[in-house]
Order: C-alpha cells, then structure tokens, then sequence
C-alpha cells in the first residue's frame, strides 16, 4: 500500500524520488544532506534534530524524512523556546510534530529563569539566554549528535564549521579540535560527556535554501510572505510590537506592509519592508539582495564583531 505524505510538508510520493539523470546543484545538495543525516544515525546513538519551525529547520526535517523513507524520522526534534516567539512560526511547529507524529523537546528559557539557572536583563533580548537550556536538555537526553541548520554564507563564525563539530562535555567550541573533512569521511567519535553538532546545510546559501524550497513544495509559516503587521523602528530594522519589552516610550508604532527573512526571538529579529507574497517572488528578492539575512536582521548578530563567535564559545551555536 502506498502511503501519502501528510500535506503539511507540501510534498507526495512522487517527490521523494531520486530522479534519473545528471545531478543539479540541488541535487548534489539534497544528496550531501542525506549522506550527513544517514551518517548520524550509523555512528551516533542519541542523535536530535533542533527545529525551530524556520525555513533552514524545515528543510533540515525534510531532508530527513527523505533520508529515512518510508520508516520514520528516527530521532526526535527540539526547540530551544526563548518564550518570545511568532505565534505563527509556534503554531507552523505543533501542527508539523502532530501531523509527523515526532517527538517534541522543548528546552524553555522561561523555566530556566524561574529556576534561576539564567538570569533576564530588563529590556534585553532573550537570545543569548538559550545557551544554558540547550546545553543543560543535551544533557537530560543524553543526546550525542545535534543537527543544526547553520550554514556558512550567513555569518563569519558560521562560515569556520565543519560538517560535524566537536563540543567539549561544557558544550564548547574548541577550532584546536576541529577535524579534517577530506573526501566527505566524517569523524564522529567523542568521549563520554562530549557530543557533537552536525551542520547538513553547511553548504547551501540562502538562495539554495528559497529554491529547494520551491521545487519540493515546502510549506512555510506566512511571517516568510508579505503581509501587514504591526511594528516599529530601531537600530535600522522593523521589530514587532510585543509583549517582550517593545517598543518604547519614544517608539512609534505603525502598519507596514513586511516579511521575515529570518525567524528567531521577536526582541532580535526584524522584518524587512516587501511585497514577497509567493516563493518566487522571494526567490528574486533575496537574488538581488546584498546582505544575508541574519545580516539584514539579526539583532543580536549586532551585537559585536565577534558576537557569534562568543556564543559558539559557551556552547549555544
């Protein structure tokens, strides 16, 4: 009997078939995935699979459904939740887990402040805080592989991973004990305490990312197409009004017609002004755009020049 694919991942039957002939360069992309994600799952005994409702995670968990068709997803999904989410992109990631029948961990950085094992900064965003979640869930789980969907075109610190990286039993980042990828070999071997962080889209942009995403019909949250939202002005970016400490006394508030680029913590994460209603019509604005879009609009990649390399250091990337 043939089982159809529930219509939340956009795809069918049909198109997680290999098609013959030479390979595209989403072809070869979507190949290198599942190579990684297969990989994962021969060496590693706990592996999980963070997935935010974002578009890289979304390709990360289609990727994998792919690798393991037509068993299912043999590893759990988690979400690091700052507290501070879209409600869209929230809603996008319940819905998926249910349809998928995945098993959901949510690491929260709410409990984590009432345990008092973080601690919030008044009108601060809570990105920074996820470190301490995420590190102290792997250890819960026992997790020893953590798929993540950093890839390298979108920052300078991203841009210095490997495919598979090594995490100290602190959950950090060490570039003296990084290993050599020659010939797509992956060396996944760690001590007990120790795990390690696999990046499958380490090699796709975010051009590749909008046009796998529209040959295999991925469905997305709506924030990733225009509409009209609520927002205000600062440090040169569209931030949603919210309950998270915004906007200011000083900071007005008006309807704009905006997409996001990027999803994460609303305090850090801005829309950008578009009329981007279809796939396609991304497609050609983030061609011609300039800047990545954690560049465009990441707040807490403003931070500093070396702000993403400190979090990579106490363990969150």
């Amino acid at each position: 009997m043939t089982t159809t694919l529930p219509s939340s991942t956009g795809t069918d039957d049909a198109d997680l078939t290999p098609a013959p002939g030479r390979l595209t360069q989403l072809d070869a992309l979507e190949s290198e995935g599942i190579h990684v994600m297969r990989e994962v799952a021969g060496e590693f005994e706990r592996p999980v699979l963070l997935f935010s409702g974002g578009k890289d995670s979304i390709v990360m968990l289609h990727l994998a459904r792919k690798a393991f068709w037509p068993a299912p997803v043999p590893f759990p999904v988690m979400h690091v939740d700052t507290g501070h989410n879209f409600p869209e992109v929230i809603e996008y990631r319940d819905r998926v887990v249910a349809e998928l029948g995945l098993r959901l961990v949510v690491a929260s950085v709410q409990e984590a402040i009432d345990d008092g094992r973080v601690v919030e900064r008044p009108g601060g965003s809570r990105n920074p805080l996820q470190t301490v979640p995420l590190l102290d869930a792997i250890t819960a789980h026992r997790f020893d592989a953590v798929f993540g969907g950093g890839r390298r075109d979108e920052e300078k610190a991203r841009a210095k991973e490997r495919m598979f990286s090594l995490r100290d039993e602190f959950g950090q980042w060490d570039p003296r004990r990084q290993r050599p990828e020659l010939w797509d070999l992956y060396n996944g071997r760690h001590k007990p305490g120790e795990h390690v962080r696999v990046f499958p889209l380490s090699n796709w942009t975010e051009l590749d990312v909008w046009r796998y995403i529209e040959r295999e019909r991925i469905e997305l949250p709506s924030i990733y197409f225009t509409h009209e939202r609520d927002v205000f002005a600062r440090d040169g970016m569209w931030l949603t009004a919210g309950d998270w400490g915004g906007p200011r006394p000083d900071e007005q508030v008006e309807r704009r017609r905006v997409r996001y680029r990027t999803v994460g913590d609303m305090s850090c994460t801005g829309a950008v002004d578009s009329t981007a209603a279809t796939v396609a019509d991304v497609i050609a604005e983030v061609a011609a755009s300039r800047l990545t879009e954690r560049g465009a609009t990441r707040a807490d990649d403003r931070a500093s020049e070396a702000a993403m390399e400190d979090r990579k250091r106490e363990g969150y990337f």
